[in-house]
């Protein structure tokens, strides 16, 4: 980092995807208002993420990242965000049985309220207005007062946000993810599911709970490292005026960190080396991730590797990678290659599903199961055949019983997408084809120790 970095130095750059808003004025007021709000998150919690994607990037740990594409405020409640944990808890536990590695938890939630779009506008019936951009700049409903940039949204988001951490750190923390009790974690609606996914899920939940008794039998008392876990939050760090209001220097007197969040990352449509985006997150402690896509440059991917993380320090910088499923094997070896000939150090994720959403005839966005899972098996098969590792996974999700993806051990197709089709922008996996997900993960890390 130089000297001239300062978390408002990104003003002097190119920003992409930043809302207009019709009251500078109001606008600053609220931002003002968060910056001295108490921080979502601490530096610690920070540093402690920090290092266990060190471990991962060792081929220690394996990184989980999951939740909704846009959180809405309408869906701050106690069971959406419960079966969202609920869910990542039961993949971890899949995951861990084959790999034997320690899993990093973290959630697409607690501040994923802004979005970017392809277009400004949207039209309909011959109306044009600014698009709909997430919860925290505007509204979904297609009229002009909803879609006004509204900066007391701002507001609305950082409160959701503290609610969900707040009730997210309980459930972590006091007792409801302890080892000892996985039935704690079942969905309400799929406590007598049928079907392979849910028998094989029921079996490892007795699998585990037959080995715990035997080490605690041997040990002859409790394990309590299996009470508590560790769970952190994440979200593409897209309205700057909003993640400065939450960057603040250290107590500790080592820099600046966005205490809105554990791990925020950049998108693909802001990732320009040159642009706001990389200029405010090269400046800022976290351990930050970037999404690249087919359409990334050899030259543009090592350049923006450097300014995110020049002294290559350990634990720093993820490469999510979303390439879809007919371009993963022309595009990510290369990429893979260049990066290992530049000899930096990152953490390869996959994200096998932004680059396989597609349209069906009535125009309604969906993914085929099956291109997610190949996106994900082609995936591990580049990196092992480059001599790299795959160390994660970030997926779209929701504990919720939708039907937006088509395909899976259920056979959804496109005229089951109507039956609970919920999100207001990209499809999700519903929580039987999370866990699929979660199983193939834990075949192929189990194939890797043999």
């Amino acid at each position: 980092m130089t000297q001239s970095w300062s978390p408002t130095s990104w003003k002097s750059h190119p920003a992409a995807q930043q809302p207009t808003y019709p009251d500078s004025a109001e606008l600053t007021q609220v931002l003002n208002q968060i910056s001295v709000m108490p921080p979502l998150v601490t530096s610690w919690e920070i540093d402690h993420l920090h290092t266990g994607i060190a471990e991962a990037q060792r081929g220690e740990a394996w990184l989980l990242q999951g939740g909704d594409c846009a959180e809405t405020f309408d869906q701050c409640q106690t069971e959406p965000i419960a079966s969202k944990l609920k869910l990542l808890l039961q993949m971890s536990l899949a995951i861990v049985f084959g790999s034997r590695k320690r899993i990093l938890r973290v959630g697409r939630m607690a501040g994923q309220y802004a979005k970017p779009r392809s277009s400004e506008t949207e039209t309909q019936n011959g109306v044009t207005l600014p698009c709909y951009r997430g919860d925290i700049v505007n509204r979904f409903e297609f009229t002009e007062e909803a879609r006004r940039a509204n900066p007391q949204l701002l507001l609305r988001g950082y409160e959701r946000s503290a609610l969900t951490l707040n009730f997210v750190r309980a459930l972590s923390e006091g007792g409801f993810a302890d080892l000892h009790y996985p039935e704690n974690w079942n969905l309400l609606f799929v406590d007598e599911a049928k079907g392979e996914v849910a028998a094989r899920y029921r079996s490892l939940v007795k699998s585990l709970a037959d080995a715990i008794r035997f080490v605690e039998t041997i040990l002859r008392e409790p394990t309590p490292e299996l009470k508590r876990v560790d769970f952190f939050t994440s979200h593409e760090a897209l309205h700057l005026d909003y993640e400065t209001a939450l960057t603040r220097p250290s107590i500790r007197g080592i820099g600046y960190y966005n205490l809105g969040t554990h791990m925020p990352w950049i998108g693909e449509r802001t990732r320009s080396v040159n642009g706001a985006h990389v200029e405010y997150f090269r400046g800022i402690r976290n351990p930050v991730a970037v999404k690249i896509g087919p359409s990334m440059q050899i030259d543009e991917l090592l350049e923006l590797i450097q300014r995110l993380n020049p002294e290559d320090k350990p634990g720093r910088l993820t490469l999510i990678h979303r390439m879809g499923r007919n371009k993963v094997e022309s595009a990510l070896p290369a990429m893979i290659e260049a990066v290992q000939r530049a000899n930096k150090t990152v953490l390869w994720v996959c994200d096998p599903m932004h680059g396989n959403t597609v349209s069906t005839t009535h125009g309604r966005k969906t993914r085929r199961f099956d291109d997610i899972v190949d996106e994900l098996r082609l995936s591990f098969a580049i990196h092992r055949a480059c001599g790299s590792m795959l160390g994660g996974a970030h997926l779209e999700l929701t504990g919720e019983n939708v039907t937006e993806c088509v395909g899976g051990s259920r056979g959804l197709t496109e005229s089951d997408l109507g039956v609970a089709y919920q999100t207001q922008l990209d499809p999700r996996l519903n929580f039987e084809q999370a866990l699929e997900i979660a199983f193939e993960i834990s075949s192929q890390l189990s194939a890797q120790r043999i």
